[in-house]
């Protein structure tokens, strides 16, 4: 489970590389602004990065549950971005970057910050014997 968790933090870091570095012509393709898909690639760089540092520091079901959230998140944007986009609307495109902007920093930002929910219990000392 630790490896599929930080291939998933590490599948953040490519897009988001791939995002910053083909912002023109992504932005073309998703009809966003290049600025959006360099904001979007930055915060998929970020979050990603500090998924892969944290993943290790928290407790497997903690890094889970987020990361379930964060796909869930990711499908139901994914649907109606696809639903706008095929009634013709132009602003598919912009939810699914605005997605992609927004939860890979809130995901990074609830690792780093269940820090102070995750209680573990002192080591027994064994020099105590």
């Amino acid at each position: 489970m630790l490896a599929g968790a930080i291939g998933d933090g590490v599948f953040k870091v490519v897009l988001g590389a791939a995002f910053a570095a083909g912002s023109t012509w992504l932005g073309d393709v998703f009809g966003v602004p290049t600025w959006l898909m360099v904001i979007s690639g930055t915060a998929l760089l970020i979050g990603g990065g500090i998924e892969v540092v944290y993943v290790r520091r928290r407790p497997m079901p903690t890094c889970l549950r987020l990361m379930i959230a964060y796909d869930i998140g990711w499908v139901v944007a994914s649907a109606v971005a696809l639903v706008v986009a095929w009634q013709g609307g132009t602003a598919g495109g912009e939810i699914w970057v605005a997605y992609l902007t927004v939860a890979p920093l809130a995901l990074a930002a609830l690792l780093v910050g269940a820090a102070a929910t995750d209680v573990r219990p002192p080591a027994p000392d064994a020099s105590a014997a």
